[in-house]
Order: structure tokens, then sequence, then C-alpha cells
């Protein structure tokens, strides 16, 4: 069963968990299990999805229980009012604290040349350093990697993740927008395989907060190398 964080009249949150996809996608065709399917037949209910997770993003998904409910709050995600808050592990240090301001193509499964571009803004902070005792590229003995808190202000898809690469920190594995061999490297480190994001939390519109905590993968991280920030 999908675990439920929070139920109301209105809505329904679970934390999703990693490698599940949230409705079906021609994307991932042959995948026969959603999110979706899944908590509507767990429910009982038709319910309709209010935001996206990827596949590989763990963490607090939001349904609406009814149409008019969809409309209300999905209008809420696409005007912006609804705050979210994620995890990621990343390649390299970033900057302590920073704003990235980029503008995304809006489809990220096709070509970025000749398509328009869309406002697309993320705010994070640095919580910890990591240097592991590994070499990726032969030209270290170590590889640095840090845990961050990011603040995504618009809604683009994948915006996170392609943020990240494009200020040189990519998240750890990411096979889209991300290194291979460093996502080889830490799988085998930490003996866990995953793209190391997720979801938080969601504040709406109103103060209503659902949270979820990381899985036990992200507590195996270990201590900071340096560097590091506790969150409040």
């Amino acid at each position: 069963m999908l675990p439920v964080i929070h139920s109301d009249a209105d809505l329904v949150a679970i934390d999703k968990p990693a490698g599940l996809l949230v409705h079906p996608s021609r994307l991932d065709a042959h995948e026969e299990r959603t999110a979706l399917q899944l908590l509507q037949a767990q429910l009982g209910e038709r319910l309709f999805p209010l935001h996206r997770l990827d596949k590989g993003t763990s963490g607090v998904l939001l349904f609406a229980r009814t149409p008019d409910a969809a409309r209300q709050w999905g209008g809420a995600f696409d005007r912006g009012e609804v705050r979210k808050r994620y995890l990621a592990l990343v390649r390299g240090w970033p900057a302590e604290s920073g704003r990235i301001d980029y503008p995304l193509a809006r489809d990220p499964e096709l070509p970025s040349s000749g398509q328009a571009r869309v406002e697309a803004v993320t705010q994070f902070r640095r919580l910890a350093c990591f240097e592991w005792p590994f070499s990726v590229d032969g030209r270290h003995p170590v590889s640095r990697y840090a845990l961050v808190d990011v603040n995504p202000l618009t809604g683009r898809r994948h915006q996170i993740r392609r943020h990240f690469k494009h200020i040189g920190h990519p998240l750890v594995g990411d096979a889209t927008h991300g290194k291979g061999a460093h996502n080889r490297a830490v799988a085998a480190f930490l003996g866990t395989q995953r793209l190391w994001l997720h979801a938080l939390s969601l504040v709406l519109p109103g103060g209503l907060r659902i949270e979820a905590a990381c899985g036990p993968e992200w507590n195996g991280l270990g201590p900071p190398t340096a560097g590091a920030h506790t969150a409040e």
C-alpha cells in the first residue's frame, strides 16, 4: 500500500517511493504501475493529480478528490502559490546559497534548439559537504558531493535537474542530466542506486503544510566533511 501522509475531504497526499510513475506516460509506455492507479485502487475513488514528480523522485505527491478541488488547487500550483521544498544530492560543492535564474526550453524531451524558453527560477541552500574516498576520473583520490535544500519558484519539467546541471553541479543518480561515472561510483559506495531527489514538503495557500520524511538511504550519507549547515 502507498503511504498516505495527508487526507481530508478535498485532498489526499502520499509519500511517493522512488521509481514509481505518477500517471501513465508515453515516455515509459511499458510501465503499468502508477501512483494514480495504485492509490485509486487503494482508496476506491477517482483522483486527480495536482502536480508532477519525476519517476525517480520520492516524496510528497498531492491529489485532489473532486473536480472542484482539482480546479481550485490546480490553479494554485499553476499560479506559483504553492511553496515546494526538496532535498538533493549533487556533484561537487556549490555555493553556500544561491538563486538560479535561467530560462528553460518548455519540453526537456525535445532538442532545446528552436524551442521557446520559459522563465525558471530555483533557490538553494547548501546543507552539508562530503568528500568520499574514491576516484571517478583518476585525477583526484577523493570525490566531492553536497546535500542541498532546494526551493523551485517556478514549476518547469525537470527544473531542478536541469538547473543544477546548468551551474555545473548535476544531481547524483540523474541518468539524463547527470554524469554516468559519478552515478555508478556513488551507487557502489552507498549501496543505493536512485535519483537523489526527495520532495520534502508542500505548503498550500492558507498554510496547510504536508511533509514527507526522507527514506533511510539518506541517513547513510555519513558525517559531513566540511562546510556543513544544519537545516532550520
